[in-house]
């Protein structure tokens, strides 16, 4: 299981590579090149499953149907 994920934020295009939480969703992440505070697109669960290059744990282990804890 991957635990590093790069976030792409969709307004500035600012990239920061953050280490997931294994216990818990993160549904808020604020850019650290614009500010903006991002959350999850609809369907998804957390901030990594919409601008990640890698999805959340609970994601990666139980797959797409599965919920952040």
């Amino acid at each position: 299981m991957e635990l590093q994920s790069t976030l792409t934020c969709p307004i500035c295009g600012h990239k920061t590579k953050e280490t997931m939480p294994t216990d818990a969703c993160q549904f808020f992440y604020d850019c650290k090149g614009c500010g903006i505070r991002l959350k999850p697109k609809a369907g998804d669960c957390c901030v990594f499953c919409s601008y990640g290059t890698v999805p959340c744990p609970p994601i990666q282990e139980n797959g797409k149907g599965a919920c952040c804890g």
